[in-house]
């Protein structure tokens, strides 16, 4: 599955959510480590969603980006 992640540039790196999976986060100093990190928990979070006999949510979430007059 593919889900939706937000990136964000931080002072000190990088950090991500998935609008899909609440409470579902990662951080890394680069924005490699922080995809590695996010992968790792998106992971985590399914793992523990199964064996709570929580059904695993199907992606939902989209992005675009829009033109606005600055």
């Amino acid at each position: 599955m593919k889900y939706l992640v937000i990136i964000e540039k931080t002072k000190t790196g990088f950090s991500a959510f998935s609008p899909d999976l609440p409470g579902c986060v990662a951080t890394g100093a680069t924005r490699e480590e922080m995809e590695r990190n996010m992968k790792d928990a998106i992971a985590f979070h399914l793992e523990g969603m199964h064996q709570e006999g929580l059904g695993v949510p199907q992606p939902h979430s989209s992005s675009t980006y829009l033109d606005v007059p600055a």
